[in-house]
């Protein structure tokens, strides 16, 4: 707790562009929890170079993303909006949570499994250990509730047994986080493989619809969605392109899927796309031009940044010092 209010923590990695289903199933939704919630959103760079990154596209990407946190809607006086590389404490927690997780734990992280694959010739420790610096970025801040995906509730899971383990050792240090149980965004599939998730990576171009894609682009990826030869707006597990793009309308619009078949019914799947695009773009253009406006203020970005930083680390350090002094490393002298 800080005051009266729960801890969250959530991130995204600075890696890729936002797409529009992290805006609609994450980003959206952030915006709203501030109230409730005492919230750190971090810009996880760290978490970005287990995979090899281009130093000057990385930075850009970066001050891309943390400003698409703000043009979002998290007001950076309300939300602790950092970069997780500006304190040290994520580092030097994840150092010593690592001495507290077993080998085994983190062999059975199918993350790592999956990323190795697509990354053998570059498996690296940091890939491995890749679980334990995230739970040194929930624990460091207390944090009470974590939104996770069920792609990261591994990750929680094991985030839990080490806060657990290192309690049992030292007593009441960690607080046991939960995953965050709300408003769920909705779950928005690839464009052209609606069995997956719309994903930053997808080698795809047409898969995506990323936060800055142009009006044109995003009304051209619309219409090259893959539906099926029914022909028909229905919004079942059959039709898994068409309930898709039902998901994508009713995010964009307010309205419910059976409201959505109901405005659509014995229309064809080009008006439906169009409609789509349509609602996508009203959604996406003010943020885009929010965005673009932020960019050029770089004295109120680097403001944040720096304010953020501060903020984010004085509650780190708590939590480190403490940390610290339970495992017996020697007292500084100020």
């Amino acid at each position: 707790m800080i005051g009266d209010k729960k801890v969250l923590f959530s991130g995204m990695q600075a890696t890729g562009n936002l797409t529009l289903g992290n805006y609609l199933g994450a980003l959206k939704n952030w915006v709203t929890l501030s109230d409730e919630y005492e919230c750190f959103y971090s810009v996880v760079d760290m978490h970005s170079i287990t995979v090899r990154q281009d130093p000057a596209t990385l930075r850009k990407r970066a001050r891309a993303l943390l400003t698409l946190y703000i043009a979002a809607g998290l007001d950076p006086e309300k939300n602790c909006i950092y970069y997780q590389s500006h304190v040290s404490g994520h580092a030097e927690l994840a150092w010593i949570l690592n001495c507290f997780t077993y080998m085994g734990e983190l062999n059975r992280m199918t993350q790592f499994k999956d990323k190795a694959a697509k990354h053998a010739d570059n498996i690296n420790a940091g890939l491995f250990t890749y679980p334990v610096l995230m739970a040194a970025d929930i624990l460091l801040y207390q944090a009470d509730v974590v939104p996770v995906g069920i792609d990261q509730m591994q990750h929680l899971e094991i985030t839990r047994d080490i806060a657990e383990r290192f309690n049992n050792i030292y007593g009441d240090v960690f607080t046991i986080p939960e995953a965050y149980v709300g408003k769920v965004g909705a779950k928005i599939m690839s464009l052209q493989d609606p069995e997956r998730k719309m994903s930053k990576s997808d080698e795809n171009p047409n898969a995506s619809i990323y936060l800055m894609d142009d009006m044109d682009t995003i009304m051209r990826k619309c219409k090259r969605a893959v539906t099926d030869s029914e022909a028909q707006i229905l919004y079942r597990d059959e039709q898994p392109g068409v309930k898709n793009l039902i998901n994508i309308y009713s995010a964009c619009t307010g309205k419910t899927p059976d409201e959505v078949v109901k405005e659509f019914d014995g229309k064809g799947y080009g008006d439906f796309k169009m409609a789509v695009g349509e609602s996508v773009c009203a959604v996406l253009k003010p943020l885009q031009d929010e965005a673009t406006r932020l960019e050029k203020d770089k004295a109120y970005i680097d403001g944040i940044i720096k304010a953020n930083a501060e903020k984010a680390g004085y509650f780190a350090n708590k939590t480190l010092r403490k940390v610290q002094k339970k495992i017996g490393f020697p007292e500084r002298i100020r």
